[in-house]
C-alpha cells in the first residue's frame, strides 16, 4: 500500500511538473488570443514580402491562430506604416519595415508623417544583406583603389546609379564619397532593375546595389564586384573584400529589416514577440530559407533595436545636410 501511494504521489508531482513546465505566460496568452496582420509596405516578393511570410508561418504555428500578410505598398512606405500606427497595440499587428522608412525618411522628408519613437515600438531586427559596388567591365576598374584613382583624374566625370533620391544605396554612395574624398556623380533611377540595366548596358559606369540583386552578374562576369559595404565579408561571395580592408573604413552599410509594433504594445508582449521572431527565424530550414534570399538572420531585440535606429537616423540625418541631398 505505502509503495502504491509512493507511485500516486510521484506520478502527480510529475504531472503537475509537466503542466507547469508548459504553463504560458500572460504575454503567450495574449498572444493567442487573436489572428496576427503583418504589414508589408512594398509589393510582393522582395525580402519585406518573404520575411512577413516566414514571421506569419511561425506565429501562426506557434500560436494555434490564422495569420495573413497584409501587403499594403505605396507612398514610400507611409500606407502600410498608416494601418500599424493605427493598429490595436495588443501584439496582433506587426509591421515589417526596412532600415530606410526608420533612419532616413525621418530626415530626409520634409513632411514625414511619423515620429518613430513615439508612432511606433521596435520589437526586433530580423535579417540583413551585405551591398556591394559594381562596376561594369569596360571601365577597367577592378579595385576600390582603381575606382578612387579614376575619380581623382577625372573629377566629375565617374558616375553611379541608385535606385533614387534618398535611398539607402545612394546614401551608401554618399558616404563612400565622403569617406574616400571623391567626387562621382550620383544618377538617380526610378527602382533597381532599369539603374543595374544601365550599369549593364555600359551606360552608368557603376552602382552599389544588394548583393543578391547582382550576384548573377558577378558570378556569369558581365560585372565586377569591388567590395563590400558591410563589416565583414559574406559566406555567399567570400571572395569580395569590405570597403575597409580596401582602405575606405566607415562605411559600413548592410541593408536590414524589422519587425514593429503599435506604440502603447506591452512590453512583455514585445519581448515575446522579439523571443519568437529570434527563434522562427533561427530554425535550420529558415535559415536556408533566408539564404536563398541572400539573407541573414540578425537578432537584435527590442531596447538595443530601438539604439540602433537612433544611431543610424543620428548617422544619416547628418549625411544627408551635408551632402544636401534633399527630395521634391
Amino acid at each position: 500500500m505505502t509503495h502504491r501511494r509512493t507511485l500516486l504521489a510521484l506520478t502527480s508531482l510529475l504531472a503537475l511538473l509537466g503542466t507547469t513546465a508548459h504553463a504560458q505566460t500572460a504575454a503567450e496568452k495574449q498572444l493567442a488570443s487573436d489572428k496576427f496582420t503583418l504589414v508589408a509596405p512594398f509589393p510582393a516578393g522582395g525580402p519585406i514580402d518573404v520575411l512577413a511570410r516566414i514571421l506569419a508561418d511561425g506565429l501562426g504555428k506557434r500560436y494555434n491562430q490564422v495569420a495573413v500578410v497584409d501587403n499594403a505598398p505605396g507612398a514610400a512606405g507611409n500606407i502600410g506604416m498608416e494601418r500599424v500606427k493605427r493598429g490595436k497595440p495588443d501584439g496582433h499587428t506587426l509591421l515589417v519595415i526596412p532600415a530606410g522608412n526608420l533612419t532616413i525618411n525621418p530626415t530626409l522628408m520634409p513632411k514625414f508623417p511619423f515620429d518613430i519613437q513615439k508612432d511606433f515600438v521596435p520589437v526586433a531586427m530580423l535579417a540583413k544583406t551585405p551591398n556591394v559596388i559594381v562596376t561594369n567591365t569596360k571601365t577597367g576598374i577592378k579595385t576600390v583603389a582603381d575606382l578612387i584613382a579614376q575619380a581623382k583624374a577625372k573629377p566629375d566625370t565617374l558616375s553611379y546609379a541608385s535606385p533614387g533620391v534618398g535611398s539607402g544605396l545612394h546614401l551608401a554612395g554618399e558616404l563612400f564619397k565622403s569617406q574616400a574624398n571623391v567626387d562621382i556623380l550620383h544618377i538617380a533611377y526610378k527602382g533597381t532593375p532599369p539603374a543595374i540595366n544601365d550599369v549593364l548596358g555600359g551606360v552608368v559606369p557603376l552602382t552599389f546595389s544588394n548583393l543578391p540583386t547582382v550576384l548573377p552578374h558577378i558570378r556569369s562576369g558581365k560585372l565586377v564586384a569591388i567590395a563590400l559595404t558591410d563589416s565583414a565579408r559574406t559566406p555567399t561571395a567570400p571572395e569580395i573584400p569590405t570597403l575597409a580592408e580596401e582602405g575606405v573604413p566607415g562605411v559600413v552599410v548592410p541593408s536590414w529589416y524589422g519587425l514593429l509594433a503599435p506604440a502603447g504594445t506591452p512590453a512583455d508582449v514585445v519581448a515575446q514577440l522579439a523571443k519568437d521572431a529570434a527563434e522562427i527565424l533561427g530554425q535550420p530550414a529558415v535559415q536556408e530559407q533566408l539564404k536563398g534570399q541572400g539573407l541573414t538572420s540578425w537578432d537584435i531585440r527590442t531596447a538595443a533595436f530601438d539604439k540602433h535606429i537612433r544611431d543610424e537616423t543620428a548617422r544619416w540625418g547628418k549625411v544627408i545636410k551635408e551632402r544636401n541631398i534633399t527630395v521634391e
